[in-house]
């Protein structure tokens, strides 16, 4: 899993960078027309779920650049900016744009627990059936599965949003700072 999606951890995504095996990538952007769902600052703290657990505690900051929420400090330096897009049943989809030039756009299923609270599910060739991996998966030297399409996207979205994981990342939203600079309780 990419530290990318493993923080995007995902919401964003999806979002952090390990090397994943099995998620699915694209060389560029497939989706257009992101939205300013979290406003023009976001802040977060992001973990990596495994075995029940959140680990590995991340802040990261993102501004609404409008088209896209661009980094804007604290870690996941690994990607440059994200967007948002509305799916099916409540969930959203992140698409990465890689910091590096060169390197894979990414996806995840971000799912809404709560307020402010999302777990964040890289979206894995894995979840899909055969008959889709074999339709839509393009591969080159046993690499992750390789997307060009919305439709493709779709097709294995939808499978990992099918899925129930206590896996992928946790994506928890901060106050901004306006919002953290109230005056101290007496």
């Amino acid at each position: 899993m990419t530290q990318t999606l493993r923080l995007a951890v995902a919401s964003f995504a999806t979002l952090a960078a390990l090397a994943l095996s099995g998620c699915i990538q694209a060389s560029g952007p497939v989706l257009t027309g992101g939205e300013q769902m979290f406003g023009p600052k976001l802040r977060l703290q992001l973990y990596g779920l495994r075995d029940g657990y959140a680990r590995d505690l991340e802040t990261v900051s993102f501004a609404w650049n409008g088209s896209l929420y661009a980094h804007a400090g604290g870690g996941l330096k690994d990607v440059a900016a994200f967007s948002v897009h509305a799916f099916e049943g409540g969930d959203t989809i992140i698409q990465t744009v890689p910091a590096k030039p060169g390197q894979p756009t990414e996806f995840a299923v971000a799912h809404r627990l709560a307020d402010g609270v999302w777990q964040v599910l890289p979206i894995d060739e894995a979840d899909a059936d055969e008959a889709t991996r074999a339709a839509f998966c393009k591969k080159a030297d046993k690499t992750s599965c390789t997307i060009e399409t919305r439709e493709q996207l779709l097709a294995f979205a939808r499978a990992t949003a099918a899925q129930r994981k206590d896996s992928g990342g946790l994506a928890i939203r901060l106050p901004d700072d306006k919002r953290r600079a109230r005056k101290p309780h007496r």
